[in-house]
């Protein structure tokens, strides 16, 4: 470390405490006294602080360590208090890393310099003197998120090398996914049939990709259906297939995706809305083993695994005589419940990252990163659509965006955002998600019924949600 930055003995004991992997800040001032008084502030808060007295000894300290923030002066020489030192160390900072946060401190702080001071990507503004509580607040705030995208960046990377060895693109990093982590890697091994529950967009499918991708089946197919978009009169003829003449367009024998999916797994998603008259034909093919082709009086064994999926309630449907308790009982062998992504935020950072990369790729677009502050609106935005809205989300920027970094503006949310819109000033496709999400949360998620609340047929409905990402 240069002569020029100091890291006191009487500190470590204190930096002990922290451990090796405490937040490492440098402050840079011309004035002892101010370091001083940020070392007492902040090291007992556990932070490493590093000092330094000039711009040059700054530079220094930034080519000899790394670190989770830097406090600036705007001022070093007597006398000056244009800011312009400052201002052009701020500069230089940004251009070598953009997503180390400076916050910026200064006595004679003014409106234009802390503007520009912002202009020139400082992530926060200090006058001293300074409240204690509010600078400890605002590098905390700063240190998570330069953390978190240090983290996403390099779980993206990891996540591209599994994508290449063909495992599925599964990523939980936070701690409220770890029981269903155990939980997957317990079961994923067995035949036991596994009902994954959780909001709309949370994932379901690719948690069910993961059970069949782990267990012993991996090598033989895996076949998803949408039962829910499902018409009832082509119900049997999907799952089960159908023979020559059954009915009237029956202009050939139709395989179903029972018998595709003979020796691997079958995916049933939205089995909650599934009609009582076809849930008694369901459960019959999973006690038994066995289907039937619309119109063949022939039976046909068949090997499959079952995994389904839902956001409803399925223990009130069948209190409410909705569905079947017997086919139930079949179905959830085994349940996997899967957090709403509000309640998983540290895992934004790491699909956000994920899905720059999927999608700068597919439009060919040279984005690479997202601004701090773009990360920081996706991590206080309550995504009600869950992952599916974030991925919708991260498609727009990447189109929206006209650098290479995404900016806050690309992600479109200050509409979703808005606790009484206007409508007047809203498109057609604004309201439409807007009537939709109200009708899901009336009816606690049960498509069916807000389909018919709404006035569309239940296909309809699913198509506007997957193009609104709901």
């Amino acid at each position: 470390m240069p002569t020029s930055v100091h890291q006191r003995d009487a500190g470590l004991p204190v930096l002990a405490k922290a451990g090796a992997n405490a937040p490492r800040i440098l402050a840079a001032d011309d004035q002892e006294h101010i370091l001083e008084a940020l070392e007492l502030l902040l090291k007992p808060q556990g932070y490493k602080v590093d000092t330094a007295r000039s711009p040059a000894s700054v530079r220094e300290a930034l080519a000899s360590g790394s670190y989770d923030a830097v406090l600036i002066d705007l001022n070093y020489t007597r006398d000056t208090t244009s800011g312009q030192e400052g201002l052009d160390l701020l500069s230089e900072i940004v251009a070598l890393d953009s997503t180390l946060p400076v916050i910026v401190m200064t006595a004679w702080g003014n409106v234009e310099l802390a503007v520009e001071a912002m202009r020139r990507g400082a992530r926060d503004f200090i006058q001293k003197p300074w409240e204690n509580e509010r600078l400890v607040s605002i590098l905390r705030t700063q240190v998570e998120l330069h953390r978190a995208l240090q983290e996403a960046e390099r779980l993206a990377a990891e996540n591209r090398l599994l994508k290449a060895q063909g495992r599925p693109e599964f990523i939980a990093t936070a701690p409220s996914m770890l029981p269903l982590l155990e939980t997957i890697t317990r079961i994923a091994p067995s035949d036991a049939n596994v009902l994954i529950t959780g909001e709309h967009g949370t994932g379901k499918e690719v948690v069910a990709r993961t059970v069949h991708a782990l267990s012993l089946r991996a090598a033989r197919p895996f076949i998803a259906v949408n039962t829910g978009g499902l018409a009832e009169g082509v119900f049997e003829s999907e799952l089960f297939g159908h023979v020559k003449g059954a009915f009237t367009d029956a202009r050939s024998d139709r395989i179903g995706r029972f018998e595709l999916a003979h020796g691997g797994t079958i995916f049933l998603d939205e089995i909650g809305n599934v009609p009582l008259r076809q849930q008694a034909k369901l459960l019959r093919a999973i006690e038994s083993g066995e289907i039937e082709r619309v119109g063949s009086s022939r039976s046909q064994q068949v090997d499959v695994r079952m995994i389904s999926a839902t956001n409803a309630d399925l223990a009130s449907a069948c209190q409410r005589g909705e569905f079947r308790e017997d086919l139930l009982f079949r179905l959830n062998t085994v349940e996997l419940h899967l957090p709403a992504l509000r309640e998983r935020r540290e895992d934004i950072p790491v699909l956000a990252m994920h899905f720059l990369a999927q999608y700068a790729a597919r439009y060919r677009r040279p984005v690479h990163s997202l601004d701090p502050a773009a990360l920081q609106s996706l991590m206080q935005y309550s995504w009600p659509g869950n992952v599916r809205e974030l991925e919708h989300t991260v498609e727009r920027a990447i189109l929206m965006c006209r650098g290479e970094q995404i900016q806050p503006g690309d992600l479109g949310l200050g509409i979703q955002k808005s606790s009484s819109p206007n409508l007047e000033e809203l498109s057609l496709e604004a309201v439409e998600t807007i009537l939709i999400r109200k009708a899901l949360q009336r009816f606690q998620g049960n498509v069916s019924h807000a389909a018919d609340a709404l006035g569309l047929s239940r296909g309809a409905l699913y198509r506007r949600m997957e193009k609104y990402g709901l």
